[in-house]
This record gives structure tokens, C-alpha cells and sequence, in this order.
């Protein structure tokens, strides 16, 4: 058992902090902007919530973060009440967090100052994956440190996987985002090129998803797709915002990434159909409209 804290209690870090508890049975400590969703974590799951980022890691042999972006993230670590300022010497803090490779170099940079250890370990799987435990995670960080908390994370992960340096974990997370927006509008348009040839869409997906064509993505949101629900998991407004830092990370190393620069302004449309809170599977909304 390990002593741990988890800031940001999100649809994400919520269930994953549980998990910690639960499954991993580590003593937990939560930090919430919202101080209510700590207090009610903290009794649902018995563990104990802190007022500031810097009082849930003080003490903690682990510190995970999963919050909004970058900006977010100075913010619970450097700044004022930051965690940073009572880390443990030794100790590892554990950005969940899909943010930049260039603020996870940054905070690595800092961690070491500090003399503790820095790892970006984003996440895939949405809010069902968190809920159940099985999200996949993708690390960067030194192998040591890696072999360190890889028992740690694993309480609320499938997979865990080290993607080399700090920076590879964030990297690795873009490549997820940029398979899943030109994945969701392919699938997007093929379903209504098939509700417009007059198709049973159900039945043809019920064949398609047994070959070459099937997909995550289409076993799991095809369903609601059909039915125009758009309220399964992870928001059109959060993927405009990680293919923002895929482009922006593109620009800098000289990737082409034309597709999905496009399905980044179809979410745009998405936007303004009052959508930013639907679902990714939401791209055929603006083909329907």
C-alpha cells in the first residue's frame, strides 16, 4: 500500500481515483477545485480530500493529476498552492492529463529540480473506460521511475505502456486523437451515405464490424449514432482541444496532418449546432442538420 493523492476529480479522475482506493487499497488523498465533489469522493470512497493541490501531495509517495489542459496544470503544480511545492524527495507525480509534450518536458524539468520525478502518462478509453478500470495508458518517463508506478497506474488501466522520454507519453496520446477523428468521420459518413441509399443501417453494421471495416468506434457508438444520442462519453468541445495540440505540435515538427485539420473544423460546425458537450460520434449530427 502506498500513500498517494489525486487532484481533479473530473468524469475521469473521479472513478480513477476509486479505483486507487478500491482496487489498489492505497491510502488516498483528493484535491477538487470544486471542494463538494472532494468532500463527496472522499465519503463514498472513505479516503480523505485537501483544500489545496499542495496539501493533498505533501507526504505522498505518488501524485496523480488529471485536469483540464495545459494551463490547468501549471496551475495545480507551480502555481501558489501548487503540489510541486511539497513533493517528496523520490517521489513520482503522474500527469493523466491530455496536455502538451512541451509543458510535460517543462514539468519534468522542474520535478528533477525539485528532486522528484516527473511522468506524462495520458490516457485513452473515456469515461466508461475510467468507470471500469480498463483505460489504456501511455507513459513517458525515465524506466526506472517507470517500473516504480506502473503497479500504481495499472489499478485503473488495461494497459500500460512506456513510450520512451518524457514528452513520448503526450505524443502517443495525439497519434490516438488523430486515428479516432478520421476513424468517427468515416464511420460519420458512411452511415449517412447508407440512411440516404435507404439501407438498414443496423444490419449492414452488424456485418461490416466483422471485417476489415470494423472498429471500436463502431461497436461501441454506432448504436446511438442511428438513434442521433449524442451524450456517450468524451465531448466534441475536449477533442477540438486535443487536435488543437496535435496541429500546434505538427506545425512544430513537420507533419502533415491535412485530415485532421478538416474533421477539426467539422467539430467546429459541431460547435455551432450547440453541440460542443456531444459526443465525438456527433460528426454525423452536422451531416443530418
Amino acid at each position: 500500500m502506498a500513500k498517494v493523492a489525486f487532484i481533479g476529480l473530473g468524469v475521469m479522475g473521479y472513478p480513477m481515483a476509486g479505483h486507487l482506493k478500491i482496487r489498489g487499497e492505497h491510502e488516498v488523498t483528493v484535491y477538487n477545485r470544486t471542494i463538494a465533489k472532494a468532500q463527496a469522493w472522499a465519503q463514498e470512497f472513505k479516503g480523505s480530500f485537501a483544500a489545496t493541490p499542495a496539501e493533498a501531495a505533501q507526504g505522498q509517495d505518488f501524485v496523480f493529476c488529471c485536469v483540464g489542459n495545459d494551463d490547468d496544470l501549471r496551475e495545480v503544480t507551480l502555481g501558489e498552492n501548487g503540489a510541486f511545492h511539497t513533493m517528496n524527495k523520490g517521489a513520482v507525480f503522474i500527469d493523466n492529463t491530455t496536455a502538451s509534450a512541451e509543458v510535460a518536458r517543462e514539468l519534468d524539468k522542474e520535478a528533477r529540480k525539485r528532486g522528484f520525478h516527473f511522468i506524462d502518462a495520458p490516457v485513452s478509453g473515456g469515461q466508461a473506460g475510467a468507470v471500469n478500470g480498463v483505460l489504456t495508458v501511455m507513459c513517458g518517463a525515465d524506466e526506472a521511475v517507470f517500473d516504480k508506478a506502473k503497479p500504481v497506474i495499472s489499478t485503473y488501466a488495461r494497459s500500460v505502456g512506456l513510450m520512451g522520454a518524457v514528452g513520448n507519453g503526450q505524443l502517443a496520446k495525439m497519434m490516438n486523437q488523430i486515428c479516432i477523428a478520421g476513424i468517427v468521420q468515416g464511420l460519420a459518413e458512411a452511415i449517412h451515405f447508407g440512411k440516404c441509399a435507404g439501407l438498414d443501417i443496423q444490419t449492414v453494421i452488424d456485418v461490416l464490424s466483422k471485417g476489415a471495416a470494423g472498429s471500436w468506434q463502431m461497436e461501441n457508438r454506432t448504436p446511438t449514432m442511428i438513434k442521433g444520442e449524442y451524450e456517450f462519453g468524451f465531448a466534441a468541445d475536449w477533442m477540438r482541444k486535443d487536435l488543437k495540440i496535435c496541429l500546434e505540435e505538427a506545425n512544430r515538427n513537420g507533419a502533415t496532418l491535412a485530415l485532421t485539420a478538416l474533421v477539426d473544423q467539422y467539430y467546429k460546425d459541431v460547435q455551432k449546432l450547440g453541440g460542443g458537450r456531444w459526443d465525438t460520434s456527433s460528426l454525423l449530427a452536422r451531416l443530418e442538420k
